[in-house]
């Protein structure tokens, strides 16, 4: 695993903007000039498009180059080359609400990643609109918030789930197998900040027990997808996607543990690339510097 960042002294730069020449050099000339020494520089020209994408992992030697000033001296830079850009300080963990139903694999898996440092997150909260998991957060230390969720309910339920996004500055929202659908409101307003997880049969066996559908059509290849949450339901800009073998000796329940192993490690990694600003939404796609 990788040292930890030092807090105050490492810093990601992000960056899009239409391709042009010197980009480049005037990030690193940007760098040089306020004691910045890169860590970790990965960048994508899109050629079809005609943009770049950069993300620049850097820490400083100079006591006054803190995230104001930085800002404040990128932005000549960033008006020069019509730049959208983020800068965020490497060691500052992402605040992370986990929404949940009935399936707790993925919040389980995230839990201990976090217990265990692999994952830069902060865990304010559980929310979930049924109880099943609320011994869980218990044993993490973790509060736990019922939002039950009825066809009459649902209006104040989300409600209330955006009251906690704000007093508990949330920065990520995931759904780590919440079984409601989210209303295009809700939707817009956690726009680039609320990751979803399902299998990636869809738009195949949509409804109640897909892996049992799957099973039926016998299906080689069970997997996952984690993408960001828009109105256009499962249709969000694509994070992470795997898939396994399978085969014909695998009955449904056994394609269930299959498919519950893919769907927590690929959520996962979406959770530590966004959390570590690896993610550049572009359009319909994304950009992912792993």
């Amino acid at each position: 695993m990788s040292p930890r960042p030092q807090p105050g002294r490492e810093f990601v730069l992000t960056l899009s903007c239409p391709d042009s020449a010197g980009l480049v050099h005037a990030v690193s000339g940007f760098l040089v000039r306020n004691s910045g020494n890169i860590l970790e520089s990965q960048q994508f020209d899109d050629r079809l498009q005609g943009r770049f994408f950069m993300r620049v992992h850097f820490d400083v030697s100079d006591p006054d180059a803190n995230m104001k000033t930085l800002r404040y001296r990128f932005g000549p830079v960033a008006e020069a080359y019509r730049i959208s850009w983020s800068l965020s300080e490497a060691s500052t963990p992402t605040r992370t609400l986990i929404m949940v139903s009935r399936f707790g694999h993925c919040l389980n898996d995230l839990l201990f990643r976090q217990r265990t440092g692999a994952l830069n997150i902060e865990i304010p909260a559980i929310v979930s609109n049924h109880r099943d998991f609320e011994g869980l957060a218990e044993t993490y230390g973790i509060p736990f918030h019922h939002v039950p969720v009825t066809r009459d309910t649902k209006a104040e339920a989300e409600a209330r789930l955006l009251e906690l996004v704000r007093d508990l500055d949330v920065d990520l929202v995931v759904l780590a197998r919440y079984m409601q659908i989210l209303s295009d409101d809700l939707c817009k307003q956690l726009e680039g900040r609320a990751i979803n997880i399902h299998h990636s049969f869809l738009p195949s066996f949509k409804g109640a027990k897909p892996y049992d559908q799957a099973y039926d059509r016998g299906v080689k290849l069970v997997g996952a997808t984690a993408h960001y949450v828009t109105p256009d339901l499962d249709e969000g800009q694509i994070i992470e996607q795997d898939v396994v073998r399978v085969d014909h000796s695998l009955d449904p329940g056994d394609l269930v543990t299959v498919g519950r192993d893919v769907e927590a490690q690929v959520l996962a990694h979406a959770v530590k690339w966004h959390s570590e600003s690896r993610v550049m939404v572009d359009g319909n796609r994304t950009v992912v510097f792993r």
